[in-house]
């Protein structure tokens, strides 16, 4: 694991009006857009009558596609994933969307954003019932409880396929017919829909992806909710089951694009909000607060803003060093810190610093800043996060595979800063996180408490 979590994928789904038989163009400019998901893979599938054409590959979404491959993409109904995979990485089978034939309904894709908690028993259970997997994925679950599925028609196979699974799933699933939209009952990942000003309707993890459409109306699915769009635009809706909300506080801390945006606020917003919390709850006396780029940014503006210190962008991300150059072992890694994270040394120099960031991992990345800063000068060197501690992994589809990796589970703040190099190291706590967001409840595992609830957070707290 790397000391930035990755979150599994992003979706897109497009029914193009009739007047266009380009699906794909939309989608792979919605992948383009949600590219910060998943950067190991890529794929569009587009139905062109009762067929389907298609094109997947590992590596960025500008890498796989050109004009030519998408001009061979056409029809009216496509979708698109990148994924971030924390298995099979090398196996292309497991590159989305999957597609199955089947018996009755002819051809099937489905893109899917989340993890299937119980993936590991119900691939049993179809491997001795007979079924034959052609990937590691959880995703694939789905399209065999589908096709086993007793009921007639397709969307009752479907609806029994969700009753078997547990977990989280945003879901995107199309044939020639048209487009099925679902997010699970919890609502743990994100999924809006966008109505183009031509027609066309289109599905993304994100509102980032419908950047540059003439978009007349965007709404986020409820959780629980099955949506189909038909080929004339007709769009049926159904909330086939609905628990408490239990919402990725992660897509607000990290894994949202700024621009993307939530109850019509920005996540950069969002972020911002952070820092000022963060400064109320943390505040220390420092000549200059420093921002780890680029999602330390938002939450150090705030925290400067509401401290009155002075922001400088002391440390540059060197943007010629890509994610190949991570390496498996930890001297190694070490080394790459330094080389990704520029430090200008000159303004921090005989200053008292608070560094900001969102979130601390395994602490190697913290580690190596601390030392940089040192040697560079600065006289305190302080770490403020604008996240709470994580100290649990994660079963719905962030990749924090066990507690062992994870050095709050260990350790105290105080503990974290002598054993980092710090003066002092601070969280956001999760009543001061959920008291800036929308009111609903949240998933909170990798926090240690499995529901957030942000009325009973703020009480706790005091904030109004």
């Amino acid at each position: 694991m790397k000391d930035k979590l990755k979150e599994e994928c992003g979706i897109v789904g497009v029914i193009n009006s009739t007047k266009n038989n380009y699906a794909s163009f939309l989608v792979y400019q919605g992948l383009f857009n949600l590219q910060h998901r998943g950067q190991e893979g890529a794929g569009i599938v587009s139905f062109k009558g009762s067929e389907i054409v298609y094109h997947k590959d590992f590596g960025l979404v500008n890498n796989i596609f050109n004009m030519e491959i998408l001009k061979k993409l056409k029809g009216r109904i496509a979708l698109g994933h990148v994924r971030y995979s924390t298995s099979g990485k090398e196996n292309p089978n497991n590159i989305q969307p999957l597609i199955v034939n089947l018996p009755k309904f002819g051809f099937l894709a489905l893109a899917h954003n989340g993890h299937i908690s119980n993936a590991n028993s119900l691939r049993r259970k179809l491997e001795n019932e007979g079924a034959i997997f052609q990937s590691t994925s959880d995703s694939e679950i789905f399209l065999h409880l589908i096709a086993r599925s007793p009921k007639d028609t397709l969307e009752e196979r479907l609806e029994d396929a969700l009753d078997r699974i547990n977990g989280s799933y945003s879901l995107i699933i199309g044939n020639s017919k048209g487009l099925w939209a679902i997010r699970d009952p919890h609502g743990f990942r994100p999924l809006f829909m966008a109505k183009i000003k031509d027609g066309t309707i289109m599905f993304a993890s994100e509102t980032c992806a419908f950047k540059h459409l003439q978009v007349i109306e965007i709404r986020e699915l409820d959780r629980g909710e099955l949506l189909f769009v038909d080929l004339e635009g007709n769009i049926r809706e159904k909330v086939y089951k609905k628990e408490k909300s239990r919402f990725c506080l992660f897509e607000f801390i990290y894994f949202s694009r700024p621009d993307s945006l939530y109850n019509n606020k920005t996540v950069y917003n969002y972020r911002k909000d952070m820092g000022r919390i963060l400064a109320k709850e943390s505040y220390v006396s420092a000549d200059l607060i420093v921002p780890v780029p680029d999602s330390g940014i938002p939450a150090a503006i705030g925290f400067s803003e509401y401290s009155g210190i002075p922001l400088e962008m002391a440390l540059i991300r060197s943007h010629y060093i890509g994610r190949t150059f991570i390496q498996p072992h930890q001297k190694e890694r070490e080394g790459a810190v330094r080389m990704k994270l520029l430090l200008i040394g000159d303004l921090i120099k005989n200053k008292r610093v608070i560094i900001v960031d969102d979130s601390l991992v395994r602490g190697t990345t913290a580690k190596r800043l601390a030392e940089m800063f040192r040697k560079e000068g600065a006289l305190e060197v302080h770490l403020r996060l604008s996240s709470p501690p994580l100290i649990a992994p994660c079963h719905y589809g962030v990749d924090i595979p066990n507690s062992k990796e994870l050095v709050s589970y260990h350790y105290t703040p105080e503990e974290i800063a002598k054993l980092l190099g710090f003066d002092s190291v601070a969280f956001l706590s999760l009543g001061g996180l959920v008291s800036i967001l929308p009111d609903k409840g949240y998933c909170g595992e990798c926090f240690g408490k499995q529901v957030v609830e942000r009325e009973i957070c703020i009480k706790e707290l005091r904030i109004v």
